[in-house]
């Protein structure tokens, strides 16, 4: 009965109010929470309680990465055929992951006991990175659950807002934790690891209970994927959809904006502890209480949700990184000045910075449900699990890469692991790693924003041709802008899209006054 009670559940559309959207959100506590402790205290904690040198910390989170990587490029596939079994029909083809995945997050915990070896921490943190690969199908819910650009957007700022939830409490609580027992000893960092956790975990079954997904017989309008593939065939077709993604445009444009920002944001919080400590000569916990500001991303995160529905994609793209590069150059600034009043100006400047990386983190994540629907009207099918194990491989590979490149930088330069004071080539390394290294990528990421053109106007076009196409629209009646809009987006002509649809005769889309208005307001 209670089995009944849940596939029900599962498979029943409802209305996406303010506790839909939270229950939707609150998952990606795991991602901005445990990400962000990961990045600003994993590899300091590495070299100063586990007796590691920062090369060999930077080779345990890479490896996680490239095991993570791994394991996420089988997850997408693998979730998105997974209705075909009886375990898919029964409890989803994403949430039975959620349901599965939420008790392995207390695994989170281990990674945070202090004295151990190098195999110890190699094998929890990569089984770790392997578990949270189940949230690659929670990524995917948007699309499932409604295909309205302002229902997406209100999930996707509800996620936003607790992942600058999470940013914030990763940030603040083990400061708050090295207040009450001291910087002295790892026991902090194993509490703060526990705490959230159990957060994790919770938070996900909340989640996988409060959403829903696509009957499994609404899934695909391709015959070819109802049929049962064998492993080997499964494996092959699924590496050539992961590839076949690149043939998008809008996708291609998404994941270098996503990548190197992401990656600029990996290695100023890998570094940013050293810096405050080791350059700036202040302590962990001001480090912490100046990461802690990210709090200003749960405000932040709000007025995003209206920005993008209002201004777009590209304009927040713009607003976010311009604010970050500015900021990069005041740090670098107060390395040659170095005032009086240090710590106000690291204040001013840091929650400066918060505000320009919540909207770092929340523009991607908000543009990317809206990726599966222009690919939809290529490919005619729903392949928004592809899309996220494409994402999360090539995540988890750049960061990996990054983490390693920043311990190799500072060994390289004469960083001593536990030492209280580093020579001046070692400072001079963390400082040219935060200051060149994250605002390079940010400046990277910042000239291909410019020429992104997913927005509200185009996606509706896209939403309203598939609909007309599904219906069984001809290709011949689609109207000149839904053309142009098609190819602007997916870099193919209109001729050469959706291959199943058949040609009879349906009423071409009709542009509504406010959608002209959006297209001048925005192009």
């Amino acid at each position: 009965m209670a089995f009944k009670k849940l596939t029900k559940r599962v498979y029943t559309p409802r209305k996406i109010n303010f506790w839909t959207a939270i229950g939707y959100g609150i998952t990606d506590f795991v991602g901005g929470g445990g990400q962000t402790i990961i990045g600003a205290w994993l590899l300091f904690f590495y070299t100063t309680y586990c007796n590691l040198s920062a090369t060999q910390g930077a080779l345990i989170v890479a490896i996680g990465k490239v095991v993570s990587g791994f394991c996420g490029m089988v997850m997408g596939g693998f979730s998105d055929n997974f209705y075909k079994t009886a375990l898919g029909k029964k409890f989803g083809r994403r949430h039975f992951f959620l349901y599965f995945g939420a008790p392995l997050m207390l695994i989170f915990a281990l990674m945070w006991v202090g004295g151990m070896n190098f195999w110890y921490y190699l094998i929890i943190y990569c089984v770790f990175d392997a578990v949270s690969t189940v949230t690659i199908p929670y990524e995917t819910l948007p699309t499932e659950m409604t295909q309205d650009f302002n229902e997406r957007t209100k999930l996707s700022t509800a996620r936003m807002f607790f992942s600058a939830s999470a940013t914030f409490l990763a940030t603040f609580i083990p400061g708050q934790l090295f207040k009450i027992l001291g910087q002295n000893s790892p026991v902090p960092f194993f509490i703060n690891g526990l705490i959230f956790a159990i957060i994790f975990a919770t938070f996900m079954f909340i989640t996988a209970w409060t959403t829903w997904e696509l009957p499994f017989d609404q899934i695909t309008t391709n015959v070819n994927d109802q049929k049962k593939r064998k492993p080997l065939q499964a494996l092959s077709e699924d590496f050539q959809a992961y590839i076949s993604t690149f043939k998008i445009k809008s996708f291609r444009k998404h994941l270098f904006i996503y990548l190197f920002s992401f990656t600029g944001k990996d290695v100023y919080n890998t570094v940013f502890t050293y810096f405050c400590i080791y350059v700036l000569g202040v302590s962990a916990t001001v480090a912490a209480n100046m990461l802690s500001l990210s709090i200003v991303g749960v405000i932040t995160t709000l007025v995003g949700g209206l920005l993008i529905v209002k201004f777009g994609p590209r304009f927040l793209y713009i607003l976010g990184y311009g604010i970050m590069l500015a900021m990069l150059l005041a740090y670098y600034s107060l390395t040659k000045s170095t005032p009086n009043n240090l710590i106000m100006w690291m204040f001013i400047i840091s929650l400066t910075y918060q505000i320009g990386r919540s909207i770092l983190e929340f523009t991607p994540w908000n543009v990317y449900p809206f990726i599966p629907d222009i690919d939809e009207i290529v490919t005619g099918r729903n392949r928004a699990g592809v899309f996220a194990s494409v994402i999360s491989l090539f995540r988890n590979s750049t960061a990996a890469l990054s983490t390693v490149l920043v311990g190799m930088f500072l060994d390289a330069n004469g960083f001593v692991k536990g030492a209280k004071v580093q020579p001046l080539v070692a400072k001079n390394a963390i400082s040219g790693a935060l200051i060149f290294g994250a605002g390079g990528l940010i400046l990277i990421a910042l000239l291909l924003a410019l020429t992104f053109k997913v927005n509200k106007y185009t996606h509706s076009i896209i939403v309203k041709e598939i609909k007309r196409l599904k219906a069984g629209g001809a290709k011949h009646d689609a109207t000149v802008e839904t053309k142009r809009v098609v190819k602007q987006l997916t870099g193919y002509d209109y001729s050469r899209v959706w291959p199943a649809s058949p040609e009879t005769v349906n009423p071409p889309i009709k542009l509504t006054v406010s959608d002209k208005k959006e297209a001048n307001k925005v192009e």
